[in-house]
Order: C-alpha cells, then structure tokens, then sequence
C-alpha cells in the first residue's frame, strides 16, 4: 500500500473509532455526532488542519444552526410561503457555494445546519435549542480531535511528477446553477416532510445523511449519481446490519469500537488509493457515513438514539425511503433539465 494512502486510512479508521470510544467515555449530549462528523471530515485528502481553517468549518456548521432556529423557523411558522422562499434560497446557495469550486465539507456543514434544525422545527423550541447545543459542541470536539489526528499523524509529502492528477477544472456558472438545483430538489422535499413529521428530532442523524445526499448528487452523470446513492446506502446498512448482530454477541462499546475498526479498514482501502482518491471513494466514504449513521446511534442512548424511540430496522427503512427518492428526483431532474452539451462534443 502507498504510504500516503495508509497514512489518510489510518487516521480515518483510528480518529473515528478514538472519538467515537471518547464520546461514550464522557457521555456528553447526542456524542454520537462527533464520529459521524470526523468520517465526513478526514474521508477526503486535507494537508491538515490550521486553527483559522477549523474555526472555519465550525461556524459553517453553528452559523447556519442558529440561524435558521432564530429567524427562519420563527418565519416558517409565521408567513409559511416567506420563509419556505428563504428555506428554498439558502439550500441552493449551500449547494451552489461548493458545484461552484468551494470546499464541498463546507457546503456539506451549510447544508447540514439548515437542514437539521428546519426538520427539528417540527418539535419544540427547547428540543431545537437543545439540538443547536449539543451539534455546537460535537462540531468544536471533532475539529479538535481532527487537529490532534494530523499533529499525531501528519500528512506526508505528495511527489510531484507526471502521474500527479491534473486540477479538476471549476466548472462554469450554468453547470453549477443546475447542479445546485438537482442538489436542492433532492433535499428540500425530503426537509418539508420532517418539518411537518411530529418527533422529527429522534430522526437527527438521518437529516445528517439527506444532507450528504446531496453533495453526492453534484456529479453530472445520472446513471453514476444513482449508482452511488443506492450503493453507499446498501453497503453502509449491510455493515450496520452486521455489526449490529455481532454487537448481541457481545454487548460493550469495547466490541463496537473494534467492529467499527474493521469496517473502517474495509472500506477505506476502497476509498483512499496511492497519493489520492480510488476509483468510487465516493460511494465508499458515504457507506462508511451510512454506516455510523444508523448504526451509532441506535446502541447508544441520548437525544436521536433509541431512547428516543427510534428503532434499528426504522432507522434503515427511513434512510432506504430517503435514497429510493433522491435517486427517482435525478432521473426527473435530469429528464426536464438536461446538461448543455458543448457545440464542439457535439460535432
């Protein structure tokens, strides 16, 4: 295996099952989100980690958090038509931001923000000011323990040469309105109905995958898209299945760290290969989010966990029913909206 390659695996797998076993250690409020963060986080090739670029991600994450719970819920519930036209514009200007160039985790966090606490609206206002918390201090414990992961295991050095993979082009301002729209359309529908679902709050980390969902769904292909969205949700709910059969063998958090660890080397040889991306690591790193998504929660108590009344198999019927739509909303999107093939391909 390339060195860099196991270096970006190692600190995927390790950091994640380290944050994952502290979360629990220490118990604080809906700790499984600090994981479920730092596998969105360290699955794509950083150099590290600033202090200037991690107060960046967080207030990505908490601006949009206490936003939408301070003026745009108050407006959804008020002038319903208004602040479903402001819910519609920020969702596009999350997902434009990043089909534009921008750091697809930012737009992820943008999304995440606004998606999470427009579901939760459906609760009470304390349930939404409880969840703006905890997601505020999950969001701070992940970007600290993401600095400490590359100051322990620092990124090694990229050789430059003729394989070195050429920058991907920034795409032009049609392909990334219409690439933000098809995120839009995915999403948006999907945030309606927890908005109006009463005890949207025990559903907190299938909003985290919706939101996901959607910065999956900015490649141009339809057929790929599609690919992607059903395989990393069949991959990441065959692992929660297994792991979750295995944990009734033996029932400690000694266990599901462990499992966790051999998941995560499983697929992370699929996600990072020699100095950069394998092919498919997109469906990959979504499994593994899947994965931690249904799973984690589901064995520990708190807000979102099945102390809330959430079970395992609704879990995966909901994320399943999520996935079936988003896939359905491209092959739409892309019949009534297709990409402008340039005059030369043509010819």
């Amino acid at each position: 295996m390339h060195p860099v390659a196991a270096r970006r695996i190692f600190r995927l797998v390790f950091v994640t099952a380290f944050a994952l076993w502290l979360s629990q250690a220490v118990n604080w409020s809906a700790s499984f989100i600090t994981p479920v963060l730092l596998s969105m986080l360290l699955a794509i090739p950083l150099p590290g980690l600033k202090l200037k670029q991690g107060l960046i991600f967080v207030l990505a994450l908490v601006i949009p958090l206490w936003f939408t719970t301070w003026f745009l819920l108050p407006v959804l519930t008020h002038q319903p038509m208004v602040g479903m036209l402001l819910l519609i514009a920020a969702c596009f200007w999350a997902f434009y931001y990043s089909a534009s160039g921008g750091s697809p985790i930012l737009g992820a966090f943008l999304t995440m923000g606004l998606a999470i606490v427009a579901a939760v609206g459906s609760d009470s206002i304390d349930s939404v000011i409880a969840v703006d918390k905890a997601l505020t201090f999950n969001a701070i414990v992940a970007i600290v323990l993401m600095w400490l992961a590359y100051v322990i295991v620092p990124e090694k050095p990229v050789d430059a040469g003729p394989k070195a993979r050429p920058q991907a082009e920034k795409p032009s301002r049609d392909e990334a309105i219409r690439s933000a729209w098809r995120s839009t359309a995915i999403v948006l529908p999907v945030i309606v109905f927890f908005l109006l679902y009463a005890g949207s709050s025990s559903y907190l980390v299938v909003m985290i995958k919706v939101a996901s969902m959607g910065q999956q769904a900015e490649n141009d292909k339809t057929k790929e898209v599609g690919k992607s969205l059903l395989m990393s949700t069949f991959i990441g709910g065959v692992g929660a299945v297994v792991i979750w059969n295995l944990m009734s063998i033996w029932p400690s958090l000694i266990n599901l760290v462990l499992l966790v660890v051999l998941a995560g080397f499983f697929m992370g040889r699929r996600i990072f290969q020699g100095q950069g991306m394998a092919a498919g690591a997109g469906t990959w790193s979504y499994a593994f989010l899947t994965m931690l998504v249904i799973i984690v929660p589901a064995l520990l108590d708190g807000p979102g966990g099945d102390a809330a009344g959430v079970k395992f198999y609704d879990r995966i019927s909901m994320l399943a029913w999520a996935t079936l739509y988003g896939v359905a909303a491209v092959y739409v999107f892309d019949a009534f909206w297709r990409k402008k093939v340039p005059q030369a391909a043509a010819d």
